[in-house]
């Protein structure tokens, strides 16, 4: 078995209040330079991406979603304004 097809990755936001886990395995790594991913850092955005089903979210005391564009929707955390999540409208994926 590929070690990095079954390897746990955690994450979450800055000031601990939203905190996730992801057993998957995830796509490459893109560098997306779209309006909506510069809009939160003013910059590109990095990102990978797995099936829903395999995020599991750990603490969601702060999670808060946005509806940035009829095409996508942005998680991030309401006391630190952490951006941690994509999801789009349609489609079997959740990056980060």
């Amino acid at each position: 078995m590929d070690n990095k097809a079954s390897a746990l990755r955690t994450g979450g936001c800055d000031c601990g209040a939203v905190r996730y886990q992801v057993k998957s395995k995830l796509r490459g790594v893109i560098a997306c330079h779209c309006v909506q991913c510069r809009k939160p850092s003013g910059h590109y955005s990095a990102a990978t991406a797995a099936p829903p089903p395999a995020l599991q979210l750990l603490e969601v005391r702060a999670l808060m979603w946005y509806r940035a564009s009829p095409a996508a929707a942005r998680g991030f955390c309401g006391t630190c304004d952490s951006t941690l999540f994509w999801r789009p409208a349609t489609g079997a994926r959740i990056s980060e």
